[in-house]
């Protein structure tokens, strides 16, 4: 063995020739020779330390760079999920305001169609009572031409054998009888006229009954193409949040009845629409598929409400990094197993601390291996536990949001450097925090 280190030291002293490192006390000189090969391993492992060290930094720098990234396009797309909900409100406002008006238009339209079918009915009567007057004029106008030719035969009778008395009796008979028949054709003339003219009116109100028909089925097409864009909208909204909820534990069906029966207070905008209606317009579809879409936009608002009030930001914000999971692990004081109850994040002290929901504060102090802690209570049986704290900034009662100041990063307690340590307990049993902040990730 000895020989093959020999070996080896004899080939590297040509680079690295042998050292000697003397050491002086009051009575006696000592040396240590460092022959090439400790040389070359201590040159290596001070190389592969320093290679090591830089390696890790920028793992953790980019880790830093990545989170700010993640955390700026969760706010654009929050900003943007706000505003395409303003919107989709806005455009559902004005088709049903275009709705209710296109009703009102075909609400007048039919009255004034049931107008010109009364004033056709009445006009069809009179020209029924006309054609039957028409019927008995002619049946005298030809008993009277009848009688003109009996007179004028008489008349001609007369000529030849009676006096000239008779011939002046007959002719007033023969003037009466024609002045008879000139009445006759006059009302004849004036009754074809009106029936003329009534069958105009009624050609005229069957071609703005079918350009109102027309009208009406064009509204209700876009109607339908404006409600099916609401509708995949919608949808398309709520599904990452139903995701966001299951992914927590947290069963949507029994989250929403919990916040609809602690929120009274409803918007005018998310009223179910009820619209009354006469004649024969059945608006049932349209009103139904309006009422859909509300009634969606409200589970929505829901669950805003609700994600308010559930921890599922981030209680640290910039310039830390995550120490320790949720699970077991090795004791840093003892070296033994335990069970860790949240997770760990290491930061400068001092460093913001901010609350991850809605809540109120039960209490903030010492407790124990916790040192200075805030404990926020939740809605649904959530409470959040923040511990090692240098300083505390709230009271117990006090009402927070998210994201509001609760305290500075510290080591107090049970502590071997400055973090914080955040938990996430429901109906008092702890659970892993990573799984709620993991669930909002795409949503927030």
């Amino acid at each position: 063995m000895r020989h093959w280190t020999d070996r080896i030291n004899a080939a590297f002293e040509r680079y690295l020739p042998e050292k000697r490192l003397f050491l002086r006390s009051e009575d006696s000189t000592r040396f240590v020779r460092l022959r090439a090969l400790p040389q070359a391993v201590i040159i290596t492992g001070t190389g592969a330390f320093v290679a090591w060290t830089i390696i890790a930094s920028s793992i953790v720098f980019m880790e830093a760079i990545g989170s700010t990234d993640l955390r700026e396009q969760t706010r654009r797309e929050q900003i943007y999920f706000e505003r395409r909900l303003t919107e989709l409100a806005t455009e559902r406002d004005r088709s049903a305001a275009e709705a209710q008006a296109a009703h009102d238009r075909y609400a007048e339209a039919m009255d004034r169609v049931a107008t010109m079918q009364g004033a056709l009915l009445a006009s069809e009567q009179r020209r029924a009572e006309m054609e039957s007057g028409i019927e008995t004029l002619q049946g005298s106008l030809r008993e009277r031409i009848r009688e003109r030719d009996t007179a004028r035969n008489s008349l001609a009778e007369i000529e030849s054998t009676t006096a000239s008395d008779e011939l002046v009796r007959a002719a007033a008979r023969l003037a009466e009888v024609e002045q008879t028949l000139d009445f006759l054709m006059n009302a004849l003339s004036d009754t074809a006229q009106e029936r003329e003219a009534v069958m105009a009116l009624a050609d005229s109100a069957s071609q703005q009954v079918e350009h109102l028909a027309l009208e009406y089925r064009l509204i209700q097409d876009r109607n339908h193409r404006i409600f099916s864009q609401l509708e995949q909208a919608v949808e398309v909204s709520m599904v990452p949040l139903e995701r966001m909820f299951r992914a927590a534990g947290l069963p949507p069906e029994q989250l929403l009845q919990q916040v609809r029966s602690g929120y009274q207070d409803r918007t005018t905008s998310l009223m179910p629409i009820s619209i009354s209606t006469s004649g024969t317009l059945d608006p049932q579809g349209d009103e139904a598929r309006a009422n859909g879409v509300i009634a969606a936009l409200e589970e929505i608002n829901m669950y805003r409400l609700a994600a308010q009030r559930t921890p599922f930001a981030m209680p640290v914000r910039a310039g830390v990094r995550q120490t320790s999971g949720f699970g077991t692990r090795r004791d840093p004081r003892t070296g033994g197993q335990r069970m860790h109850n949240g997770v760990d994040w290491a930061g400068a002290q001092g460093t913001p601390i901010l609350t991850t929901g809605a809540g109120t504060v039960t209490f903030a102090g010492r407790q124990g291996g916790y040192g200075n802690l805030v404990i926020v209570r939740h809605d649904f049986g959530i409470e959040t536990y923040y511990a090692h704290l240098h300083t505390i900034n709230v009271n117990v009662g006090q009402r927070v949001s998210r994201g509001d100041r609760i305290g500075g990063m510290g080591t107090t307690g049970r502590s071997t450097g400055v973090h914080l340590h955040y938990e996430i307990r429901v109906g008092g049993r702890p659970i892993n925090p990573m799984t709620y902040i993991r669930a909002a990730q795409n949503v927030f």
